[in-house]
């Protein structure tokens, strides 16, 4: 018997023009996906970041769409000042939830950002300029010290996700708890440091994301 089209998991390229620049990436849609989350991915990272990738691959097992994008073109991406300029990254990320919202696939779809790093700030940045876009947030190791002006206009429930070895980043999210108003939840993995390249460390992370976003992105009311 064949496998119907509703049956069959959607992959394809995502190229968005943003001005002169393009943001590339790569949309992945299971079965029945309601949601889809856009990663935003720190310094030296992109869409093809191995850790990004199985983070999303479990998020799409759980039916939810991923949109894997690189922030910079390869030029950009050596220019020390643009992998910090959070508001270009900001920027960046919007132009992709915004194409996701003009997409027949994605269509209506709730959206959320997985930021790691500075991309988290990023992401925090771009949840705050437009609070309506988003529903959901997750930060792995983040930097929302880098947006630490604009986090008290977050609106969507935001995760922290740090390394309890990863000591200043633990600092910085702590601060940064304390400074959002929206439904938020700080968890620490014992024994990780910033890449959470330890046993197990990568796959507690996806299981706090997934669950994460399975409760406002799924089971939350639209």
């Amino acid at each position: 018997m064949g496998v119907s089209m509703k049956d069959r998991v959607l992959e394809r390229l995502a190229e968005i023009s943003v001005g002169a620049r393009k943001v590339r990436g790569i949309l992945v849609l299971p079965p029945a996906a309601s949601a889809v989350v856009v990663f935003a991915h720190g310094s030296g990272s992109g869409r093809f970041s191995p850790r990004n990738q199985f983070v999303a691959k479990v998020l799409q097992q759980s039916r939810l769409g991923t949109l894997l994008i690189d922030l910079l073109e390869e030029d950009e991406a050596e220019d020390r000042a643009r992998v910090f300029d959070i508001g270009l990254l900001a920027g960046r990320l919007q132009a992709a939830a915004d194409w996701l919202a003009t997409q027949r696939e994605t269509l209506g779809m709730r959206l959320g950002y997985f930021g790691a790093s500075t991309g988290a700030a990023a992401a925090l940045l771009a949840a705050a300029r437009k609070p309506a876009a988003v529903a959901a947030i997750v930060a792995r190791g983040g930097r929302p010290d880098l947006a630490r002006e604009s986090l008290s206009q977050v609106t969507a429930p935001t995760l922290l996700i740090v390394g309890g070895d990863d000591e200043v980043v633990v600092d910085l999210n702590k601060e940064a708890y304390a400074l959002l108003r929206c439904q938020r939840q700080l968890d620490i993995v014992p024994g990780a440091t910033h890449l959470f390249s330890e046993p197990g460390a990568l796959e507690e992370v996806a299981r706090l994301a997934e669950e994460w976003f399975l409760r406002y992105l799924v089971q939350a009311p639209a």
